[in-house]
Order: structure tokens, then sequence, then C-alpha cells
């Protein structure tokens, strides 16, 4: 054992993109690839959406794995190794969410097995723990691509049970993107989001469309060694606190920068009571016209 100085040097990038169907997250993981690479042999694309990946074949004689059923997570871990094995420096999962959620995956396994529920969870929990790992300890850089889905929660409204949307949340275990160094929101128009960023590149940003130079912004901080930090300002943090609009906005900001937590613990407060008065009142507005229109 031997303890050695922190340093990013030669990091590879763990990182998702989010978004639904037609959000872009294939062709963006791409640009974004060879922004980490500079050849688009070195990258491998494993497919579980229907070769949706050769849709992008006027880009560059990138490399395709389809993968098809059953989306077990060993299948996907033997498609990972493959991948290393041919040497590819990017390797993107499109979709992780077969995983979760496909024909073979956690899901459909557990529905399909006799027993104990809690019982059976224990069998499989592991399996999917080894898919993680193996997408985080792989030495290459990693772009999973994970579909999300409109939430929605029942609100009691008038007596009655409405369903409330939440947001749209990711297909795939619960808790698996805060695995990830950067994880990037996309929505219809094409445009990102950051929800999560270890790396501060994209923190306080305005949206933006994911492009090749993304991918080389990325890779000059995973080359960066000691001393060339960026930093985050306290007026940088309070800014964006006061730029989220949702509570998951604001507990994902809370949670990234834990050294912020306690010195703007204040500021955190006041902007989630803000959120929460806010969310108040539009229920109460909604309850008015509903009334106003019956």
């Amino acid at each position: 054992m031997q303890l050695q100085t922190a340093s990013r040097k030669k990091a590879k990038i763990k990182m998702a993109l989010q978004g639904p169907s037609g959000s872009g997250k294939t062709k963006s993981a791409l640009l974004i690839a060879y922004g980490l690479c500079g050849s688009w042999e070195k990258i491998g694309v494993i497919d579980t959406e229907n070769r949706s990946a050769d849709l992008y074949a006027d880009l560059g004689p990138y490399n395709v794995l389809p993968l098809t059923p059953p989306f077990t997570p060993e299948r996907y871990i033997e498609a990972i190794g493959v991948c290393l094995d041919a040497g590819m420096q990017v390797i993107i999962v499109d979709s992780i969410s077969h995983e979760w959620e496909g024909i073979g995956g956690i899901l459909e396994t557990h529905s399909g097995m006799l027993g104990n529920s809690f019982t059976n969870w224990a069998k499989l929990t592991p399996r999917h723990n080894a898919f993680v790992q193996t997408l985080l300890q792989a030495d290459a850089h990693i772009i999973g691509a994970i579909r999300t889905k409109q939430e929605y929660v029942l609100s009691e409204k008038n007596g009655k049970q409405v369903p409330e949307k939440l947001g749209m949340k990711g297909i795939t275990k619960e808790g698996l993107d805060y695995e990830f160094t950067v994880v990037l929101d996309l929505d219809i128009t094409l445009h990102a989001k950051v929800s999560k960023d270890r790396t501060q590149l994209f923190f306080g940003k305005p949206d933006f469309v994911p492009t090749v130079d993304t991918g080389a912004i990325i890779l000059k901080w995973c080359n960066q060694g000691t001393g060339n930090y960026e930093t985050v300002t306290t007026e940088d943090m309070i800014q964006a606190i006061q730029a989220c609009n949702t509570n998951d906005e604001l507990l994902t900001l809370y949670n990234s920068y834990p050294i912020f937590q306690q010195p703007l613990n204040h500021e955190f407060g006041k902007k989630k009571q803000l959120l929460l008065t806010n969310n108040i009142s539009n229920q109460q507005n909604f309850s008015e016209n509903g009334k106003h229109n019956s």
C-alpha cells in the first residue's frame, strides 16, 4: 500500500445522457465521443435500440455491436468486454435502460421469479451492481444513454385523487445517475441541460446543443493534472441556487456540491421554501380555474 497525490491525469469520463425518444441521445453521444478520442474507429456503440446507431453512419466509420434480448446484466458486461478487447477508447451504451426494464432485464426477471420478493431482490441486486461497476471501472470513456418517461404522483384535490406531473424520470434503477461524473438531460429540441456535473465545466451555463467541442472540453478536463482545477465561487453557487426551478433541481445541486451545503444552508432553505410556496400557489390556481370551468 502506498499513498499517492490525487491527480486526474488520463482520467476516463463516465457520463450519461438522459432524454425521451427523439431527443438526440444517440447522435449527441457520437459527437461527444468523437470529441473525446478524435477517431471514429475508436468508438464502439453497444446498440439495444434495433440498430438505431446505424442511422448516423454518415458521421464516420464507428463500430456498432448490436445487442439483442435477453438484456441481462451479464450480456451487457460481455459486450463491454468485447469493446475493450477491440481497443475502443469510447464506449457508448445505447441504452442502459434495457438492462433494467427490457426483455430479460432486472424487472422482468424479478417478476418471473417464484418465492419471496425480498429474497429475490437479494439475488438480482448483485447482478445489477456488477453491471454498474463494469461501467465505472472500464478503462475507456463511457457514455450511457438513458431513456426517460413522464413521472406522475396522485394528489388529492377537491376530494378526488388527481394525477400530477412531477417531471421526467430516467428508466433505470433509482439513483444510478448519481454514479456518473456528468449527467446531461436532453429535451425534444435537442438541447442539453446539466443535472449533475462533478467536472464543474457546465455549471451555471445555459442550455446547449452537444457537439464535438463538448467532448473535447471534457477530454481536456480528463487530462488535466494537479494544479489546474476549476473552482466554483460562492457567488456562482448562489446564482445556481436562484436559477433552480424545481425541488429536484435544487436537491441535485445540493448533493453535487457538499462543500457548499453548510455555508449556503440558509440560501438552500430559502429557495426550497420559495419553490414550495410557488407550487402551492400553482395548485390553488389550478383548482380555482377548474371551479370556474365547471
